[in-house]
């Protein structure tokens, strides 16, 4: 049976959804909030409950959304975290996966499904989703940082960072191995070029 996908950009009038999918259960838990790389590490440290989503929503409010939502049958189902990589204070300061050169590039550094929507092929819709935001908001390349998965089965720990193979399906290419690694496992930073490619700005993909 064929899913009932559609992928829209995390506005702020989407945050209760986008929630739904990062929030732990314990809300004074020390999740991640997807802010480890976009603040810097003293102010991640120092959010804590509430503030955190608080931070992130206040990217949705001040100008451009900080990813994309994947809707099944219209209940919130996965998030990617996709913006330009300026915005990113990790990695603009990164040592382990560095600028390979001056295009202002978008990134994309987690993707969230959430249990009960995997293994049903979402992760790639939502990918195409991101690739289909960042490309209405001219984003003249994209970029990210998985691991190198091979022939193994990945723990949800992991993978939200993507593996290689998933992105080279949706375009992306090898550009460098980096010396960043996750789980163990080594990191490739790949790219795929969107310049060229540019329709009229639209709600992204689905919308």
């Amino acid at each position: 049976m064929e899913l009932d996908i559609a992928v829209h950009p995390a506005t702020a009038d989407r945050f209760d959804d986008l929630a739904a999918i990062l929030a732990p259960r314990n809300p004074d838990a020390p999740a991640c909030w997807c802010l480890s790389y976009r603040v810097p590490g003293a102010e991640f440290n120092a959010l804590a409950g509430a503030d955190r989503p608080a931070r992130l929503r206040r990217y949705a409010e001040e100008g451009t959304p900080p990813g994309v939502i994947a809707y099944v049958g219209g209940e919130p189902a996965g998030w990617c975290s996709v913006s330009p990589r300026s915005s990113h204070h990790r990695l603009t300061r990164s040592r382990t996966i560095p600028a390979v050169d001056d295009v202002p590039v978008w990134s994309i550094v987690c993707l969230v499904v959430r249990p009960g929507f995997r293994r049903q092929g979402l992760g790639h819709a939502l990918l195409a989703g991101a690739v289909e935001f960042a490309r209405s908001r001219r984003a003249p390349m994209l970029e990210a940082y998985p691991i190198e998965s091979g022939d193994e089965r990945i723990s949800t720990a992991l993978a939200y960072v993507g593996t290689t193979s998933l992105f080279e399906a949706a375009g992306f290419e090898r550009v460098v191995k980096t010396s960043s690694k996750s789980g163990g496992r080594e990191r490739w930073l790949m790219r795929l070029p969107l310049e060229g490619e540019q329709p009229p700005e639209v709600d992204a993909a689905g919308g």
